[in-house]
């Protein structure tokens, strides 16, 4: 590493998806954005899905990422996530098709309602893949709106704010 410099490494499930020598990053951690410099102090930080940056010198890179962890310390900073995508890999016209299909199946099991117990792990899959879905578009700079606002409306603010089947027979 060189001096004042942070070695940023992300490793998803394939493999290490990118490892680069930078000047800051900042990623969206479960309670909020959060940013990392070379002599940080230590820090391990659940991520929500969203759109990690690293500046290096006067450039700055920006790609998506799935839920995971970061570890950060005075010189490294590790993102362990279950989903990685760089812009120019992105089709928006496929993802924004997706979209479109995700948020009509979100809007037709809202308006059959829940019954309790049921069905809360397919809603929690809906939610993963429309956050994943938005994430991608916000990398390219269409980031759907009323899908953000359907998701507030239902109550969600990330997949961390939707029980799993196992959280709700425990209550």
């Amino acid at each position: 590493m060189a001096e004042g410099k942070l070695d940023l490494e992300i490793v998803t499930p394939k493999g290490r998806a990118l490892s680069v020598s930078v000047d800051e990053v900042t990623a969206p951690g479960a309670a909020g954005e959060f940013g990392v410099m070379p002599g940080h102090v230590p820090l391990l930080a659940a991520l929500r899905t969203g759109i990690v940056s690293y500046r290096k010198g006067q450039d700055t890179k920006r790609f998506a990422v799935g839920t995971g962890f970061a570890e950060a310390n005075a010189e490294k900073v590790l993102i362990l996530t279950d989903e990685f995508v760089e812009r120019d890999t992105i089709d928006p016209v496929k993802v924004r098709k997706d979209f479109t299909e995700a948020e009509a199946e979100f809007a037709k099991l809202s308006a059959e309602g829940f019954v309790e117990g049921e069905g809360v792990d397919a809603r929690r899959e809906l939610i993963v893949r429309l956050n994943w879905l938005v994430t991608q578009l916000e990398l390219c700079g269409e980031a759907p709106a009323a899908t953000v606002r359907l998701l507030e409306e239902a109550g969600v603010r990330d997949t961390l704010d939707v029980p799993t089947e196992e959280a709700e027979a425990k209550e």
